[in-house]
Order: C-alpha cells, then sequence, then structure tokens
C-alpha cells in the first residue's frame, strides 16, 4: 500500500502512534482547566473568578508546557543523533506518560507546574526522533507521504483527549468536577503503554548507523555555520509562525465553547450537572471540527507540496489562515456557527503543520537531522509561547473574560500574514534527495 514495505508500515506506525499520544498527553490540561483550576485555587467552579482565573492558568500553563517542550526537542534532538532514533523514542514516552500520570495527583498549582514540565521534556523529543526515523525509512519518492500521514496523528491526540475528557467528566462524574479531572489524567498511562510495546519492534534506520560510525558528533553550533545558517532560518521562520498561530487559537477552544455552553445553559435555566454536561459536549464538538479540519488540511499538503513545492505550499496555508481566524472571531456569529468555523481553522491552521514531518528533516543531512529539526521546531515554541500567555493574561483582565479572549484572538490573524513577509527567505527542497 502506497509503496511502502511492512517494516515501513511499522515504523509509521510506532512513531504515528507516539505522536498522537504526546499531542494527547500535552493538551489534556486545557480540557480540564475548568474543573481542575477552580478546585486547586480553592473557587466555585462556574464563577466569574474561576472563569479569569482558568484563562490566565490555561495561558501560563500552555506557556510553560511550550517552553518545555522547546528545552526537551533541543536536547533530545541531540541525544537522538547521539544515541539512535529507537532509544530516544522509547525514552521520552517514558518520561512524558509518567508526568502526565503524576498530575492527576497534583494538590496545588505549583505542583501542576512541576508535573507538566516533566510532560513537555519528554514531548519535546519525540517529535525531533519520530520525524527523522520515518524520513529515514521511508523510500525517497514518499517522503512526502510518510510525513505527513505521520502527522495526522496529531487530530487523533486531540481527538482522543477531548473524547477521554467528555466520557469522563461529561457522562461517568457529571456530578464531581472537582475530582473528575483528576481521572482524565490517569488515562495519560494507558496509551503510552500501547505505544511503547510497538516501538519495541523497530531497530535503528540504516542510515543513522552508517553516519553515526563515519561522522564526528553533532555539534548544536554547525546549525549556525554558513553551511547550514540558510537552512537553519528557514526551518526556524516557518515553525514560529506555525506554532504561534497554531497554540494562540488551540490553546483556548476548549475554554472559548465552555463560555459559549454556560451562557447557552443560563439562556435554558438548566441545571449544575445539566450545565456540565453540556460544557463537556460543546468543547468536544468545537475540538472534532477542529481535528477534522486538521486532518483533511495534513493530508491536502501532500499533492500541493509535491505539485508546487514547499515555499508555495506555505504562502497559501498562510494565507488561508489569515482569513479563516479574521472570519472566525471578526464577525458576529451565532454559538453553533462559531463552532462550526473551528472546521476552517483546523484545515489550515493546523493542516501546514503536516509538512513540518517532511520539511525540515529533508533541510539536514542524516548527522544533523534530529538536532536540526528538533532546534527548528523546538525552538520556535519559545517565541510561541508568548502567544497563549499574552492572550491569557489580558482576557483574563477583561469584564468578560471569553469575549476578550475572542476579540485578541482576531488580532492572531496578522501572525500568518507576516509570514508571507518571510517566503524569499524560505528554502525549498521539492525534488531534491535526503541528504547523507
Amino acid at each position: 500500500m502506497l509503496g511502502f514495505s511492512r517494516y515501513q508500515w511499522t515504523v509509521l506506525f510506532a512513531a504515528w502512534l507516539g505522536w498522537g499520544f504526546d499531542i494527547f498527553d500535552g493538551l489534556l490540561f486545557n480540557y480540564v482547566a475548568p474543573n481542575c483550576v477552580p478546585t486547586l485555587l480553592g473557587l466555585e467552579i462556574g464563577s466569574d473568578e474561576a472563569r479569569q482565573a482558568t484563562i490566565y492558568w490555561t495561558g501560563l500553563l500552555t506557556a510553560l508546557l511550550l517552553l518545555g517542550w522547546a528545552v526537551g526537542g533541543v536536547v533530545f534532538g541531540w541525544v537522538c543523533d547521539r544515541i539512535g532514533r529507537r532509544r530516544t523514542l522509547l525514552l521520552t514516552m517514558v518520561m512524558y506518560s509518567l508526568g502526565t500520570f503524576s498530575c492527576a495527583f497534583a494538590t496545588s498549582m505549583e505542583m501542576l507546574m512541576v508535573f507538566r514540565l516533566i510532560t513537555a521534556l519528554g514531548i519535546g523529543g519525540e517529535w525531533a526522533a519520530g520525524a527523522a526515523m520515518v524520513a529515514e525509512v521511508m523510500p525517497e519518492d514518499k517522503r512526502v507521504e510518510g510525513g505527513a500521514l505521520l502527522y495526522t496523528s496529531a487530530p487523533l491526540g486531540l481527538f482522543l483527549a477531548s473524547y477521554v475528557n467528555f466520557q469522563v467528566a461529561g457522562v461517568w462524574f457529571p456530578e464531581d468536577p472537582a475530582n473528575s479531572w483528576r481521572y482524565v489524567f490517569l488515562f495519560g498511562l494507558i496509551p503510552a503503554f500501547v505505544a511503547f510495546l510497538v516501538r519495541m519492534f523497530i531497530k535503528e534506520p540504516e542510515r543513522w548507523e552508517k553516519a553515526v560510525n563515519k561522522a564526528p558528533p553533532p555539534k548544536l553550533s554547525e546549525l549556525f555555520s554558513p553551511q547550514f545558517r540558510a537552512m537553519t532560518f528557514s526551518g526556524l521562520a516557518m515553525a514560529i509562525i506555525c506554532l504561534l498561530t497554531w497554540w494562540s487559537n488551540n490553546a483556548f477552544i476548549a475554554l472559548i465553547s465552555t463560555g459559549l455552553a454556560q451562557t447557552q445553559a443560563l439562556a435554558e435555566g438548566l441545571d449544575k450537572v445539566a450545565t456540565q454536561r453540556l460544557v463537556e459536549s460543546w468543547k468536544t464538538t468545537a475540538t472534532n471540527y477542529f481535528n477534522l479540519g486538521g486532518l483533511i488540511g495534513t493530508l491536502l499538503t501532500i499533492p500541493v507540496a509535491k505539485m508546487l513545492g514547499r515555499r508555495p505550499m506555505f504562502a497559501i496555508y498562510f494565507l488561508g489562515s489569515a482569513l479563516a481566524i479574521f472570519a472566525t472571531y471578526g464577525f458576529d456569529l451565532s454559538p453553533n456557527l462559531r463552532l462550526l468555523m473551528y472546521f476552517v481553522v483546523g484545515v489550515t491552521v493546523f493542516g501546514v503543520f503536516g509538512s513540518f514531518t517532511y520539511y525540515l528533516p529533508e533541510l539536514f543531512p542524516t548527522r544533523l537531522r534530529g538536532t536540526g529539526s528538533g532546534f527548528c521546531y523546538n525552538f520556535g515554541r519559545i517565541f510561541a509561547a508568548g502567544g497563549p500567555f499574552l492572550v491569557g493574561y489580558v482576557a483574563s483582565q477583561g469584564i468578560n473574560a471569553f469575549e476578550t479572549a475572542e476579540t485578541i484572538l482576531i488580532y492572531v490573524g496578522l501572525v500568518p500574514l507576516a509570514g508571507l513577509l518571510l517566503m524569499p527567505w524560505v528554502v525549498e527542497t521539492r525534488g531534491k534527495p535526503l541528504a547523507d
């Protein structure tokens, strides 16, 4: 199927599972935040004070997650070039799954921050090692397909996070929101265990084994040498634009849909349990629209990247992202239509990420592939961390935190427009073989 051997499918599946589950672990907090934050702060769930605190802490912990991802990605990207892709993938999975599991036992926001940081460090290393392995194992003419299919696991991870939260908090324990979020975090260990078992059946890519035996150890400083400076800038610039746009939007999907649901519940005169069920249902609906759009958008990068090239692909998706964001938050839409617009945001903002799993590995030779890909993608998260934090902080200062957040998110559409100005410096890799 698609020209892949059985072993190539196994490698792709192993990386696919891990990336999907680390997105699952990484985004769990965003879904449990409306219950988790008030509980740990001793506030009444659903109160105006709780809403403001939730938006603030969501922005702060999302920023912390991104910073941890950045550090973990750079460190483990270098590690995977030293000790191998497979060993690194096993190590990072253990780290982020245990970090998520531990969140269930947090008794304060400070303790939760520590556990989320551990989770973030492990997740950061997952991407670079997985993307490098898939790129090195796939057939040369199927590298785009392999990379894009790898990233389809991201919508799965988001869907799984929203589904687990809905099932636990909205179906099993809607009457106990003060504790249901703890049960959600406990699920973080289960899917990672499955992926760990699958990864026991893969081996190191031959490309890496040959390169590590005949080449000197990779150095981070090499990325800024005249030979690789243009590649590093290209990968880093695209990563910053995409990450800042994606996280500024995605981090607040659950919170905005929560606000819409609570407003609707108040208008209908629903009781506390019915309100909680509506909230969890609307969060799931918004996430599903976003995920479906992201899945379609990711698959569409395959024909666009192969026929037009990587640079035109980024330009098309950036323009589409800006228009989708302006339309979603800039117009006076009904709650149901606003939720539906998350599909369009998903196609553009989410979909463009499907290209990084093949574009970044294409920029660097084998001995630097994990280091370079990990640095570009994860260092970009340092800049991206500012987006959710600023949105959350400013929104928490407004009279109506949810409406303020929606207003601020309009301006996030300027970020992909800025990305269009960087197109002349984007390195085109279409038609070029993977460098050894």
